[in-house]
């Protein structure tokens, strides 16, 4: 009685745009980037203002009823998925949309928690700003998703990630209050910084409707290499040498196999291979600046140096923006490459950058001692020491053992992790997936400062039940 009350209730509040109920209308509100999918939603709300989201928060917290805040479906860990029982309310912020200001002197934009990613890079770039966030699903994507899961990316080495791009926050608690912090302010050293316990929150302690966000300087110029080297210890060096040669101008130092760059030709057939000959490991780097700086003279320096030094074994360096998108294509493709392989193990861990080689070859002679027939697969940004070490099962294996053999697979994985004193989730959250991986890792003072926190903001246990930490009661 309370659910159809509610839906009553948020029906007369939100109009026919603004409530959906239908199972065939909802279908694309259930399922993540990677095709999972947990249930059906009670109805889908669709808010177009932030007194509309207040609106419905307050209806749904009179009524008892659970929030599920979602943004462009491109989550991995099925955080804003709703739950199988079908009683969740999903919340899409895809009608908040608007940019709000834009300043160009002070580098900052305001904007709707409904901005897609590349809507909000193409805003910066009309007033020759950029906004540096990059990611493969900037399509899809929304800026209060980006929030909600601290968002990383391509470029998080020069960057850093959302944590650091973010100014202000406008954010609907759990109980229909409002929390105004959206400040442009660079320096604001006013006691706590609450907005910081939103970022990363991943929608479990309130709903981000609104962001002030940090921008830079729109860049002039951009030099790409793809470059072949023959040993993990060999892509760590180069990177140091880059850092050193490069500073804070190098903004992407990517980690790609030779594997990946072959699926990435399987799944786009307009990529040819980008060298004479096949080298074990590949490194996808990128510069770029404004002002009068010459940025073709600084890659040629690093190079020379890094073939000298026997690290790279050869090389293709763009000679326009149309081949830096092509050099650029492997590393998106190889994506969907994996994808076509069907059901795998994803992860989405970090160790300190000088140990990735070890923990490669510890992690993957432990792995490969319990499945001799699986397809190792790591990749990732090199730069911040964030590895997606991606496993594909057996090919003979069936179907209906994927699942725990792939889980099994995780577990000694993050075993070897522990060992490196790494992260189980460097960029992507916990969600649901990664639950109960992330609670064995909690010390007993971390998890009652996280449980208080929650509780805190959410006595009632609406926003978000059981991601992160698991439901109360």
């Amino acid at each position: 009685m309370q659910r159809d009350a509610l839906v009553a209730a948020l029906s007369q509040r939100l109009g026919e745009r603004g409530l959906l109920r239908e199972p065939d209308d909802m279908t694309r509100y259930v399922a993540d980037w990677a095709g999972d999918r947990l249930g059906m939603p009670l109805a889908v709300a669709r808010p177009a203002s932030t007194e509309e989201v207040i609106a419905t928060v307050r209806l749904c917290r009179d009524h008892g009823v659970p929030m599920v805040p979602q943004g462009g479906h491109s989550g991995l860990v099925a955080g804003a998925l709703p739950a199988a029982d079908g009683g969740e309310l999903v919340i899409s912020l895809e009608r908040m949309n608007r940019i709000r200001a834009i300043d160009p002197i002070s580098f900052t934009m305001a904007v709707d928690a409904g901005c897609i990613l590349e809507s909000v890079k193409q805003a910066a770039a009309e007033h020759e700003c950029e906004f540096p966030l990059a990611l493969g699903a900037q399509g899809s994507c929304q800026i209060g998703g980006n929030i909600a899961t601290n968002a990383g990316g391509l470029n998080v080495l020069r960057y850093g990630m959302m944590r650091q791009l973010v100014l202000g926050l406008e954010v609907v608690l759990p109980d229909g209050r409002l929390w105004d912090g959206m400040t442009a302010l660079h320096k604001d050293n006013r006691g706590y910084a609450l907005k910081q316990l939103f970022l990363g929150s991943e929608g479990t302690l309130g709903i981000v409707t609104g962001a002030v966000l940090k921008l830079t300087p729109r860049a002039t110029q951009t030099r790409t290499a793809l470059l072949g080297l023959d040993s993990l210890e060999a892509v760590i060096e180069l990177y140091g040498l880059a850092r050193c040669d490069c500073s804070d101008l190098l903004s992407a130092f990517e980690l790609i196999p030779r594997r990946c760059i072959e699926l990435a030709m399987e799944a786009t057939s307009t990529l040819s291979d980008p060298m004479d000959h096949s080298y074990p490991w590949y490194v996808l780097l990128e510069v770029s600046a404004s002002g009068p700086l010459d940025l073709g003279a600084m890659l040629e320096h690093l190079l020379e140096q890094g073939m000298e030094r026997g690290l790279v074994l050869d090389g293709a360096l763009a000679a326009s923006e149309v081949q830096s998108r092509q050099l650029w294509q492997f590393r998106e493709s190889m994506l969907e490459g994996q994808r076509r392989r069907g059901e795998h193990l994803r992860t989405d861990i970090s160790v300190p950058i000088s140990a990735i080689p070890a923990f490669v070859e510890e992690a993957s002679r432990s792995v490969m001692e319990a499945s001799p027939e699986c397809e190792i697969i790591a990749y990732g940004h090199v730069g911040d020491g964030n590895l997606h070490f991606n496993v594909l099962p057996p090919p003979a294996m069936p179907e209906a053992e994927k699942r725990a053999h792939l889980h099994a697979l995780e577990e000694r994985l993050f075993e070897v992790l522990d060992g490196f004193v790494g992260s189980i989730s460097a960029e992507h959250g916990i969600g649901r997936t990664k639950q109960s991986a992330y609670l064995a890792r909690l010390s007993p003072v971390e998890r009652e400062l996280a449980e208080g926190i929650k509780a805190l903001f959410d006595p009632d246990g609406l926003m978000n039940p059981g991601r992160i930490l698991p439901p109360r009661g």
